[in-house]
């Protein structure tokens, strides 16, 4: 090789504003080594990316793996083929400045020898002997200057590739159990129940309906840049911090609502979302959803992740339910969720293993209907008429109404939403009262939201209610009332 295979190298630096190697423009690349190096950088650029170079004819050949090297041979990653780095540039870590050509962080992830077995234009093949980076792998161009890397060795021994879906353990509602130390406590937050996979440092958030709302929640893009290369999956909730510190469903509607990129921008910047992280399912190959609860916790823990915008959730093992859930009270949080310490994630299932004891009453509710508006409120609803799924197919059990508890931009919204869903037929299975079935205009049934109330009375209705919010999150099969 000449000097020429370094010139677009050279082209895209500035000697003096870069702590990066920059070699004269007329030194000749080194001759190659009797047994080549290899170097994998970890590089958080304006997209996190894994630098991965090939010391070839004095020079290292190089590409961009955004997500890193394959574990196994069932899937291709890209590789977007770069300019050709210095040999110096093996050893190079620190941080390239703003403004600069590949601004960012750059940290050694591996390096070490390899074996060369084919180096052809359409065809690299080499076997890595790093301290992380083993084995047999082959890369090859598709079009332009994008290749793909193929691992052709077997995955690690009990590697488990990263389950593409799975539906979150659901809890009971009930009482605290007894203090036998067979039980863990955590805070129940009041927020948006959210499973979170990472993989090649890129968030994938799905809500409890199966909804990804990644796109709606970008603040979690840095917890997935802050876990590198890390595969996992994690189980958590979002939520939304008021100015004292507590979590704030009201604010947390806004971010819910927002899909267009322009209002998921004002929303973010508004009422930013914070993740509170309380189970760990797959970490790096190993799936956990079979080990209990202790030896989870333990698995999340030993992780030490932690930032302004996202955190583990406290787990109380020693303290009893009582002292917990009054702490909670104190804490202005929405109660506790004890765990039973021996207990499996149980994907899907609603299970007794957790317990969700909450220190005030809330109830998910569909809207089946609603009342006209008079007066100010002329245009909009005056209540809306609420249900749970009845056991008679697609029918609503009628647990009355409420009037109360909407900002003047919910109602508006909500209204809005509720006229195009209007339909002839009522969707309960049981008469509601005559004055109201009067009054009443009927909508689909598909609208999820959650009302605080005082407690129920003897024929099954709500006393009290005021509206929550929409919950976005929530099917309507999965609605139930509450004891």
């Amino acid at each position: 090789m000449t000097a020429e295979s370094l010139a677009g190298y050279r082209a895209k630096r500035r000697p003096g504003r870069t702590p990066e190697p920059i070699p004269d423009d007329t030194a000749t690349p080194k001759a190659r080594s009797k047994k080549p190096i290899f170097v994998i950088q970890e590089h958080h650029a304006s997209s996190l990316h894994w630098d991965f170079r090939l010391e070839h004819d004095g020079v290292l050949a190089s590409w961009a793996l955004p997500k890193g090297l394959p574990t196994s041979p069932d899937a291709n990653h890209l590789a977007v083929q770069v300019e050709d780095h210095p040999l110096a540039y093996g050893t190079f870590s620190g941080t390239i400045p703003k403004g600069e050509y590949g601004a960012g962080t750059v940290s050694i992830w591996d390096r070490g020898r390899y074996d060369c077995e084919k180096w052809r234009s359409r065809e690299i093949m080499v076997v890595l002997h790093g301290r992380r980076a083993k084995g047999r792998y082959v890369l090859f161009p598709t079009k332009g200057k994008n290749w793909m890397i193929h691992r052709m060795d077997p995955a690690p021994e009990g590697f488990v590739p990263l389950p593409t879906r799975m539906q979150p353990m659901l809890a009971t509602a009930g009482q605290l159990p007894p203090d036998d130390g067979a039980w863990a406590y955590e805070f129940k937050w009041d927020g948006m129940r959210v499973l979170i996979w990472i993989d090649g440092g890129r968030p994938r958030a799905v809500s409890r309906n199966g909804t990804d709302i990644t796109a709606s929640f970008p603040e979690l893009r840095a917890f997935g840049e802050a876990m590198g290369s890390r595969q996992a999956l994690f189980d958590g909730e979002l939520v939304v911090l008021g100015p004292d510190g507590k979590p704030s469903f009201a604010r947390l509607q806004h971010r819910m609502h927002a899909n267009a990129p322009g209002k998921v921008r004002t929303a973010a910047a508004s009422d930013p979302v914070s993740l509170v992280i309380f189970d760990l399912l797959h970490l790096d190959g190993v799936s956990l959803i079979g080990l209990d609860y202790d030896h989870r916790r333990k698995a999340l823990e030993d992780l030490r992740i932690g930032a302004p915008g996202w955190a583990i959730t406290p787990s109380f093992t020693s303290d009893g339910g009582i002292r917990v859930l009054e702490a909670a009270v104190d804490l202005g949080m929405e109660g506790v969720v004890a765990k039973r310490r021996t207990s499996t994630y149980q994907a899907g299932r609603r299970s007794r293993d957790w317990i969700k004891v909450k220190n005030q009453h809330t109830q998910e509710v569909v809207i089946g209907g609603f009342t006209e508006g008079n007066g100010s409120r002329r245009g909009e609803f005056g209540a809306l008429l609420l249900g749970i799924p009845s056991t008679e197919p697609r029918k609503l059990t009628f647990v009355g109404k409420v009037g109360t508890g909407f900002s003047d931009r919910s109602r508006a919204e909500l209204a809005s939403d509720l006229k195009r869903m209007v339909r002839a037929t009522s969707p309960f299975a049981d008469s509601l009262p005559a004055a109201l079935d009067k009054a009443a205009r009927w909508v689909t049934p598909k609208l999820v939201g959650e009302v605080g109330f005082s407690e129920w009375t003897p024929d099954g209705h709500l006393r009290h209610p005021v509206w929550r919010g929409l919950r976005a999150d929530k099917a309507v099969k999965d609605v139930r009332r509450e004891v």
